[in-house]
């Protein structure tokens, strides 16, 4: 290592570092560890080492960096590992062009130019830090919406989708874009973006927003964009919920171009339980396969998962381009209120109870797919009193 990559090192270091000891060590030595010594207490009080993100207080940014460097300059390590009770030299540098390792540090400096006295980077004399900050922004006009009434069928149509499997739920990092429309849960509640106001640009260069936040117990906030980001990151638990996709859809055939993924099929039994005749022409399997659907039947009267009887074929549906098995769930879910309840013994004497029959009429179900078909379905419920699907 240079010297004058030592000189570089120290003068990051020396604006924060305590006035010099005398123990024998240089001026550079001491304020190493001094910027050693710095990361160690908020390591001590956090229970972690410090880690690089805009959502991260900023002395937390800066321990981040000075820990990165200090990583990679094995040629200090003879000196700090000593002090290093924490195994914090042991940690691999962020990688190249990720988080804030390659962030300005007289940037991080000059956000730091009112630390009140020169031995204590953790206090603010005229300004808060930037938690306090966050936590006021955070909860920001936080109060009941008073036209909810308006909101509630969304969040009451969201919840559905998610029953239905046709929305679901992603860790918010992996697509971390705030817009209008966009659902999300944070803190255990689900958050609607309502509005947008106008863009500006954030002290830290980026471009920010005011927006209109509504939240599933009735309250609102006027957050700001960068606010419920970071509010996002910092909990643990937040996902994103998306939109509903059904992708290509059905239809009796496929056109040009399109690949066949499989095929819905209804099926009747004809097992002669008493329930099953007295109510054969309500009661339908409902599965998906991406084979040939006689293939799959072919053994149904070995098979306890067709009531050990043979069945027929009273409907079938092909599909391009979709799930197979996201696809049999969502029937499953959207008839799960009429699940026949009937337990029959396989060819073993074994009691089973089949799963995938249901006591639902096949105009409603074809009624299903073609409100699969428009995007409709994610509207309705299916009332088994009244054996037709309702809006939700």
């Amino acid at each position: 290592m240079s010297k004058s990559e030592l000189d570089d090192l120290a003068a990051e270091l020396a604006e924060f570092a305590p006035p010099e000891k005398k123990s024998g060590r240089t001026a550079i030595e001491e304020r190493v560890i001094a910027g050693f010594e710095e990361i160690q207490r908020f390591v001590e009080k956090q229970g972690r080492a410090p880690q690089h993100g805009e959502d991260r207080d900023i002395f937390e940014r800066l321990y981040a960096v000075r820990l990165d460097r200090l990583r990679a300059l094995t040629e200090w390590h003879a000196l700090l590992q000593p002090l290093d009770r924490q195994g914090l030299l042991a940690g691999a540098p962020a990688a190249e062009g990720s988080g804030d390792e390659a962030i300005d540090i007289d940037e991080l400096a000059s956000e730091l130019a009112d630390v009140a006295g020169e031995n204590d980077i953790t206090v603010l004399r005229h300004v808060r830090s930037g938690a306090e900050k966050r936590a006021a922004e955070e909860i920001a006009d936080r109060k009941p919406c008073e036209d909810f009434d308006t909101f509630k069928p969304l969040f009451d149509q969201v919840r559905n989708d998610l029953s239905l499997g046709l929305r679901v739920t992603r860790p918010f990092g992996q697509y971390a874009t705030i817009e209008v429309g966009h659902w999300f849960i944070l803190d255990g509640q689900t958050v609607y973006v309502a509005a947008e106001g106008e863009e500006f640009d954030s002290p830290q260069g980026k471009k920010d927003a005011r927006l209109r936040v509504i939240f599933s117990n009735g309250t609102e906030s006027n957050l700001l964009r960068l606010s419920l980001a970071r509010a996002l990151y910092k909990d643990e638990t937040a996902r994103r919920i998306t939109d509903p996709d059904m992708g290509p859809l059905f239809s009796d055939t496929l056109e040009e171009g399109d690949l066949e993924s499989g095929t819905i099929y209804v099926l009747r039994s004809l097992s002669d339980h008493p329930f099953v005749n007295e109510h054969r022409d309500i009661i339908h399997k409902i599965g998906v396969t991406g084979g040939k659907v006689e293939t799959r039947i072919a053994n149904a009267e070995h098979d306890a998962t067709y009531l050990l009887a043979k069945v027929e074929v009273v409907a079938t549906y092909k599909l391009a381009g979709i799930n197979r098995a996201r696809m049999e769930k969502l029937f499953h879910r959207l008839f799960s209120s009429a699940r026949l309840n009937i337990t029959i013994n396989d060819r073993f004497g074994h009691p089973v109870q089949p799963e995938e029959w249901f006591l639902v009429p096949l105009f409603v179900i074809d009624e299903a797919v073609a409100r699969i078909k428009d995007g409709s379905i994610t509207g309705y419920v299916y009332d088994p009193k009244a054996a037709k699907l309702v809006k939700a």
